[in-house]
């Protein structure tokens, strides 16, 4: 981290200081915590920071940001712990020399940061998201991680209304914003697609008149948006037109190899991943990567390895040839989609076993869209089905009321030899069946 001193961070939070120490990283787990580090006190579901601020002065915090009301030796007192850590994330931004990129969207975002982490982890020094790091705590925990020698920050944002997007560019401030793609997501909160489109094109929205703007070509809802952008745009995608367009995509034995056109040339770039959807998203992060003004002709020379993100499309072997594909951290239905799509491409001849659970947060429509992804597994003919939770049992196949009960059934509906897909809404908690294949 950029260096504070606890006398700036009051100053800038407006609060009250009884600690005079210089602040070089951030910690919300006083487990965890390292010397030098700002301890933040938040008050969470199950206990409050409050309580852990003499543990983590012990451990050798240099401060603790807690709530007016709590101070004492070592602290310095604010209104609201959580927005000062957002104020002390911004304050890292400005006095950073980095490029920030802003990733979002309703499908791949999570795949497109960890593409384009790899590809600029090859030649600038790094700052990614990592995990769940895409919210109103995990951005500032993100820009607290900066460096001076930082060159790159990639920053994923997440949302569940409008507003929040540019609430998290404001502490960002993007120079680069990757719209990965819109879709029918949290629409209990926003109501209609159109929000969606609205709420994630707040990135595009806070880049500046010499920003970049990169987002999926052709897209209806996305246009007036981009109508008066300041910042340039750029597109990606499979279809022609598309500026870092997808020409091929060929999956092998060590992954898959893509055949992208970008400024009237032609690249062959080796990959680590074989799901086609993942393609798309590799044109997404190059399209960001010409912008940082990285080298295309280095894109050719060895594979591409990407480390997803874990219970995001990680392909875990199993016993006799089969395969495991844990997708289990989100899932809406248009990523279902995909997935059941490369299931259906992955299995090169295999029994196809899809483990499906509710898709959250789709409002009044959520019965038609978990009929439609049944209908999707039907058409392509995938073998077995397990269906789980509530609003599953519209997927059809064999159903299951509770993670529990089907865990208790796998082992009578999967055979050895299978390809088995996982995915569902995080908070329907599949993880707990990847377990059981582990």
């Amino acid at each position: 981290m950029i260096e504070l001193r606890t006398a700036e961070i009051a100053e800038l939070t407006h609060g009250e200081s009884q600690a005079d120490a210089i602040v070089t990283g951030v910690s919300i787990d006083s487990r965890t915590v390292r010397p030098g580090d700002l301890f933040v006190a938040l008050a969470g579901e199950r206990a409050d920071g409050t309580a852990f601020v003499d543990q983590a002065i012990a451990s050798g915090a240099a401060a603790a940001l807690v709530r007016r009301g709590a101070e004492g030796p070592g602290r310095i007192a604010v209104d609201d712990p959580l927005e000062a850590l957002g104020v002390v994330a911004l304050e890292v931004r400005l006095r950073s020399t980095a490029t920030v990129v802003g990733i979002t969207g309703s499908t791949g975002k999570t795949s497109t940061k960890d593409i384009l982490a790899a590809l600029v982890g090859r030649h600038a020094s790094l700052v990614s998201s990592r995990q769940n790091e895409n919210n109103e705590l995990g951005v500032p925990l993100t820009l607290s991680r900066l460096e001076v020698s930082t060159e790159v920050a990639i920053v994923e944002m997440a949302m569940r209304g409008l507003g929040q997007i540019a609430y998290l560019a404001e502490i960002a401030r993007p120079d680069i914003g990757i719209l990965t793609g819109v879709g029918p997501v949290h629409l209990e909160l926003l109501g209609t697609i159109e929000d969606v489109a609205a709420a994630k094109a707040e990135l595009l929205a806070a880049l500046p008149p010499a920003g970049v703007a990169i987002v999926p070509h052709g897209e209806p809802l996305l246009e007036p948006h981009l109508d008066g952008l300041a910042a340039r745009i750029v597109t990606f995608g499979a279809g022609d037109g598309a500026a870092v367009q997808l020409v091929a995509f060929q999956p092998n034995e060590a992954g898959g190899e893509a055949e992208i056109r970008i400024d009237s040339r032609t690249l062959h770039v080796p990959v680590s991943f074989t799901a086609p959807h993942n393609a798309i998203n590799l044109t997404a992060a190059l399209a960001a990567y010409d912008a940082l003004g990285l080298p295309l002709d280095a894109l050719g020379e060895e594979r591409l390895e990407v480390a997803f993100s874990r219970w995001r499309g990680e392909e875990i072997p199993l016993p006799e040839g089969g395969l495991l594909i844990a997708d289990c951290y989100n899932a809406n239905p248009t990523s279902m989609q995909a997935a059941l799509e490369h299931l259906s491409a992955v299995a090169r001849g295999r029994r196809r076993v899809a483990v499906l659970g509710d898709m959250a947060e789709l409002g009044e429509e959520a019965d038609r869209y978990h009929r439609e992804v049944g209908e999707t597994a039907a058409a392509l003919g995938i073998e077995q089905v397990i269906a789980v939770g509530p609003r599953a049992r519209l997927y059809g196949g064999d159903w299951f009321a509770t993670v529990a009960e089907a865990r208790e059934a796998l082992p009578g509906l999967v055979h050895p030899g299978d390809v088995v897909l996982v995915k569902a809404s995080r908070s329907m908690g599949l993880e707990e069946l990847v377990e059981a294949f582990e």
